[in-house]
């Protein structure tokens, strides 16, 4: 319980140390940097999705990416970005070349962020000799890169379950592992609500131990941050 608790442990150090005394100019610097940190995020995640899937082997043609996160300025520098997405951003034209590796990397390449950046960012908060302003500052920058995974459950960490587990259940039911794959679980249900066969007892199985799987690496995402921020706070000493 102690680990699973860390994340929102974590959460509520860095909130009381930020706002300690800070009154509304801290809650202010925490909606601010957060803001300001979401955007800067949104197309760096993005970027490495795409960049995990050429280190890995594969191919990427074409990343959408809203216009609010600069989409038309990225695309002068990569001419795969398309300005617009039904999302934030989504990598909708890839090729793994059949690798469920490079599927697995292209998906994770993100959250290298959280590991390396903002859980140990989360984590330094309440120890950081400086004013309750820079803390919430610095609070609010941490937050979406440290708890990107978390928002992510139905999305990369759902399909980075589906990954590890829908080859092993292809093998047994003679189905195609791409049946349960997707990075928006909601939408994965109503196309197979939608299908002439429609869901049945397998597809359930399936979804709800890649959900499972995928809660299961959200957390090791984020005791990997904490692990790395350890090394990080030995090597200061």
């Amino acid at each position: 319980m102690k680990w699973l608790a860390m994340p929102l442990r974590d959460f509520s150090s860095a909130m009381e140390a930020s706002l300690a005394e800070g009154g509304f100019l801290s809650v202010f610097a925490i909606l601010l940097s957060a803001v300001l940190s979401w955007w800067v995020y949104v197309p760096i995640h993005e970027l490495l999705h795409a960049l995990g899937c050429v280190m890995a082997g594969g191919k990427v043609e074409r990343l959408d990416i809203s216009g609010i996160y600069g989409a038309s300025i990225l695309r002068k520098i990569f001419p795969f970005v398309s300005v617009g997405s039904e999302y934030s951003g989504r990598l909708t034209g890839f090729d793994t070349r059949g690798s469920d590796f490079a599927f697995f990397i292209t998906d994770f390449m993100p959250y290298v962020l959280t590991v390396f950046l903002g859980v140990p960012l989360l984590k330094s908060i309440s120890s950081l000799k400086s004013s309750p302003t820079c803390k919430s500052i610095f609070f609010g920058l941490a937050a979406p890169f440290a708890y990107a995974p978390f928002m992510s459950v139905f999305g990369d960490y759902y399909e980075m379950g589906s990954i590890l587990v829908s080859r092993p259940a292809a093998a047994l039911s003679g189905a195609a592992p791409d049946r349960w794959r997707s990075d928006d679980l909601f939408r994965l249900l109503g196309r197979l609500s939608s299908s002439v066969a429609g869901p049945h007892i397998v597809d359930a199985s399936v979804l709800i131990s890649s959900l499972f799987v995928g809660i299961v690496l959200i957390f090791a995402t984020y005791w990997a941050g904490s692990l790395w921020s350890r090394i990080l706070a030995g090597w200061r000493r």
